[in-house]
């Protein structure tokens, strides 16, 4: 048997048109997609996509692709689909290294996001560091060595959204258009990496997440941009292609108890019926 771990992402720090096209910084957080392969017959619980990777890996090492026949895929995962947690980055990623480790097979990170980006558009979660990512292709990774100490009310609505459906929408106008704040967004990453420094990052994630109101509108975003202001945490951050809203702080230094009565207050909770309080982690597939 093998077995692989992949984070999930609390939407994403940065998305939209940045470097000459669109690409993405993901918000890896401390929940995982677990996913083992053994050899045997192939079980009734696994996702689609998950037997597709089986068979990339197959292919990527020049196997026969006749031994996914004999492959059995198990995996464990509360991540809410469709939500913009990237919860299926996570599955197929988990499931490219568990059966490369089952073949004895090093799979780098380069080849990973091939093999991912091939199935779907791809979170740079499948990296170690905050990557900038071009979801899509892969030919962009730019990675940034810092690992913020950042906590996260996250804010789960009820709503969802199908990322494939959401990336063959004509949403080219409308990314050219908000191009400007990602540019302001982006230098402003840039110096909070280079200061380390957490309020710089909420500035930029926030930059980012109003920006993408114009194409994908969160229930009481301004309510929420209001609460941000009001309560010091760092900013919010947002799922580009989902319907999840992240709220970033830290537990050591800002009152949670107090942030969270004022949600409840604003009546944040009418949109947002499910709220986690998690932690930005390092990606990368463990």
């Amino acid at each position: 048997m093998a077995e692989a771990h992949c984070p999930a992402s609390c939407g994403e720090l940065l998305q939209g048109w940045i470097l000459g096209g669109e690409k993405l910084i993901s918000c890896p957080i401390n929940w995982y997609s677990n996913v083992s392969v053994t050899q045997g017959k192939p079980g009734p619980r696994e996702r689609p996509r998950m037997r597709q990777m089986v068979k990339q890996v197959l292919a990527h090492f020049d196997q026969s692709p006749l031994l996914a026949e004999n492959i059995c895929i198990e995996f464990e995962s509360t991540i809410p689909v469709a939500k913009g947690l990237a919860s299926s980055t996570a599955d197929i990623a988990a499931t490219a290294m568990a059966t490369s480790r089952l073949l004895g097979q090093p799979l780098s990170d380069e080849s990973l996001a091939q093999l991912c980006v091939a199935l779907e558009p791809t979170d740079s979660t499948i990296f170690k560091d905050l990557t900038l990512f071009d979801h899509q292709t892969a030919q962009t990774q730019l990675s940034f060595p810092w690992l913020p100490d950042i906590d996260i009310v996250l804010l789960e609505s009820s709503q969802t959204v199908l990322t494939e459906e959401f990336h063959q929408r004509k949403r080219h106008s409308l990314l050219l258009k908000q191009a400007p704040y990602l540019v302001k967004a982006m230098q402003q990453f840039r110096l909070a990496n280079e200061r380390r420094c957490c309020y710089t990052l909420g500035e930029a994630t926030t930059l980012s997440a109003i920006a993408s109101e114009s194409l994908l509108p969160k229930p009481q975003f301004y309510q929420l941009l209001d609460i941000v202001e009001h309560s010091g945490i760092y900013g919010l951050n947002v799922a580009h292609s989902g319907s999840v809203i992240g709220l970033l702080l830290n537990h050591c230094q800002h009152d949670v108890e107090r942030l969270l009565r004022m949600l409840h207050r604003k009546q944040i909770i009418k949109n947002y019926p499910r709220m986690h309080l998690v932690k930005m982690v390092a990606g990368g597939v463990r």
